[in-house]
């Protein structure tokens, strides 16, 4: 039987396959889709690329927008507690206030016509056209929208002091051109030293933050405000600001930095803050810009963190209305947390939250001239090589000062005010250009210290004239003449003697003396002078003039980096309550100079007495103390050196940038978690 011819099967069949290699296998189709990426690979890795750049930015916005209930995203400032738990912390920190409405602070201020009231509005001047009255070829009238008028704010130019040396005889500075040329960096060439890859980065990251600024003076708020404003922006962070008062001259800094001003009329600044994660405000003076956003606003105060730098009991009545109404306080030294606590308790006043504690800070582009290890140090900029031109600078600026190795150059950079305390400053001096210091000793020989001197007396002494050049002591003895009895011949001969061995002994002490004593007062032509205080100064030294030819002047300026480099000491005296921190102290400090301070306020925490410096009295009674402070330091240079080293080690452990933004950061990431 003829057999069918077997019809021939493809090469690349299914059934081919199965001839030759004696399995069965399965038909794949040419057009499933894992075919076509195995084809094609190409496509398989766009693929892949675009779902690992989907899933980062998920996670990435969970991250930078608070979505961290499961504390995966802490930015190692710990983790956080249960919303539940944190319900119930807040509501044992509520405060047991009374149900009745409260009069709000402007409408009493009103009533009491310390604010305006606001102008009505000025009637249109145009002719209202009747609807049937236009001519034939003329189009709609344009319709007229009225706005709304910005009361313009006329402010008074104080009197004016001209900064000249006929006017303050020794006028020196400012030296930015200097620093530029020797240390061959300037700090305007840098707009943010954030560290990328910190937790701080990442926890401020795509944020809007609002900083709320009471004023534009080069004085410490301000300035540690617009730092932390220039922080954020180099973190990533959108950056705006709220100026209240534009007195002073930080404007064009703020410029420089591209930092967004915002104008605080026709309620601006509150729509934007509405939109804001964060709001900073940065003194106690904001309280009525925040009493008027919390009236705009339905988020509450939620997004608010007010960061006081204020110590005097007015700034706690004109804010104690709203500090329980804040997301959190933050405070910059023990001394003034206890006190607002305490008048807290005393006005029955209970907080949201627990007061936080942010001492200030040295910036970097100080510790960099310093020769301390910073974010700005490189290769051609290290620590070693920034010592020799801190060196350098320091000599330039003494030559240009007029000053020899032989001036031992005391300086304190202030706004110039009563609180300051310059006039004592002054006064301590004239005690030892005059050798009264050594009078004053002499008198009280019976063991007393000069501490230990009557404070009754000193006190009233304040409120006398000061015109005579006499001292303190010649002002006491004169007035216990009256009760003391009549000397004989023989007293009056022991009294010639002791004058005459007291001469003697300040001759001595003059020839063993190694420095002369130099007065470099600052800062000429900040707007937060008292002019009336200035002449006082002014009028002072004019009638003393040994003393005038060793005090110096300075203009107000933010390069102030040679000025620490030039001087040996720093003196810290202000009176009242005291500093609340004083960040010159530890500027100071880091440039390695022994400061001479106050036993009062935040200075008595930042300097240890005897090891970083040496604390006088407040008032009257630390004007002697100063002058022998001042003296021993005269009369002991290496020992003035040995308390500035010990001081730039204490700023290395804890006042650099790096330790404030730790706490700082501790702070918003209890603020910033839910949005």
């Amino acid at each position: 039987m003829a057999q069918s011819p077997r019809k021939s099967s493809p090469r690349d069949s299914g059934q081919m396959r199965r001839g030759t290699t004696g399995r069965t296998l399965r038909y794949e189709p040419r057009t499933s889709i894992l075919y076509c990426f195995r084809s094609n690979r190409l496509l398989f890795w766009l693929l892949l690329i675009t779902m690992w750049a989907y899933a980062g930015f998920y996670f990435q916005s969970r991250w930078a927008h608070g979505d961290n209930k499961e504390d995966l995203f802490s930015g190692g400032y710990g983790g956080e507690k249960s919303l539940e738990q944190d319900k119930k912390n807040r509501r044992d920190l509520m405060a047991n206030v009374d149900t009745q409405p409260v009069v709000k602070l402007h409408e009493r201020l009103r009533n009491m016509n310390i604010i305006d009231r606001p102008k009505p509005k000025r009637p249109s001047m145009k002719k209202k056209v009747k609807p049937g009255s236009r001519k034939r070829g003329q189009g709609k009238v344009k319709e007229t929208t009225q706005v709304e008028e910005i009361p313009v704010e006329i402010e008074i130019p104080e009197e004016e002091i001209p900064k000249t040396n006929a006017t303050y005889k020794v006028l020196v500075g400012p030296f930015g051109s200097v620093e530029d040329k020797i240390l061959e960096w300037s700090p305007e060439t840098r707009s943010g030293t954030c560290n990328r890859k910190g937790a701080f980065a990442r926890l401020v990251w795509s944020r809007k933050i609002i900083l709320i600024f009471h004023e534009l003076s080069m004085t410490g708020a301000p300035l540690a405000m617009m730092e932390l404003a220039t922080e954020f922006l180099s973190c990533g962070a959108t950056v705006s600001v709220v100026v209240l008062n534009r007195k002073g001259g930080l404007m064009s800094e703020l410029v420089r930095r591209k930092i967004r001003v915002i104008s605080d009329k026709n309620s601006s600044s509150f729509r934007s803050a509405m939109k804001a994660d964060l709001i900073i405000a940065g003194s106690a003076v904001c309280s009525s810009w925040i009493e008027q956003y919390l009236d705009r606003t339905v988020l509450g105060s939620t997004q608010i963190i007010w960061w006081i730098m204020e110590n005097r009991r007015e700034y706690f009545d004109q804010s104690k209305l709203l500090l329980n109404k804040v997301k959190r306080l933050v405070f910059l030294s023990e001394s003034q947390s206890k006190q607002w606590l305490e008048w807290c308790e005393e006005e029955k006043i209970q907080l949201n939250s627990e007061p936080s504690l942010i001492p200030l800070s040295v910036n970097d582009e100080l510790a960099f001239v310093a020769g301390i290890q910073c974010s700005l140090n490189t290769p051609s900029f290290s620590v070693e090589k920034m010592q020799e031109k801190r060196q350098a600078l320091r000599s330039a600026v003494r030559q240009e000062m007029g000053l020899s190795d032989k001036d031992m150059l005391a300086i304190t950079l202030s706004s110039i005010t009563p609180g300051k305390g310059q006039f004592m400053l002054l006064e301590s001096a004239n005690l030892i250009v005059d050798q009264e210091l050594e009078v004053l000793k002499l008198n009280y020989s019976d063991g007393k210290e000069a501490s230990l001197l009557d404070h009754d007396y000193l006190s009233r002494a304040l409120l006398q004239d000061r015109t005579s050049p006499k001292s303190p002591t010649l002002s006491r003895k004169k007035k216990h003449s009256n009760h003391a009895p009549k000397k004989d011949s023989g007293s009056h001969h022991e009294k010639s003697k002791q004058d005459a061995s007291s001469t003697k002994l300040v001759v001595e002490r003059r020839k063993h003396r190694e420095k002369n004593l130099k007065i470099l007062i600052g800062s000429v032509g900040l707007k937060s002078n008292k002019v009336d205080y200035v002449k006082r100064l002014l009028g002072y030294l004019s009638d003393r003039s040994n003393l005038s030819s060793s005090v110096l002047w300075t203009p107000a300026t933010t390069r102030v980096a040679s000025l620490y480099a030039a001087a040996d000491v720093y003196v810290m005296n202000s009176q009242g309550v005291g500093e609340t921190f004083g960040r010159v102290t530890i500027e100071a400090m880091t440039f390695g100079l022994p400061v001479l301070g106050t036993n009062a306020g935040g200075t008595m925490e930042i300097i240890d007495h005897n090891i970083t410096g040496l604390l006088h009295p407040l008032g009257r009674p630390g004007a002697p103390i100063l002058a022998k402070n001042l003296e021993y330091l005269l009369e002991n240079p290496s020992v003035g050196v040995e308390m500035g080293a010990r001081g730039r080690e204490k700023v290395k452990k804890m006042y650099l940038k790096k330790h404030m933004y730790q706490k700082f950061g501790e702070v918003l990431y209890k603020s910033m978690r839910i949005k």
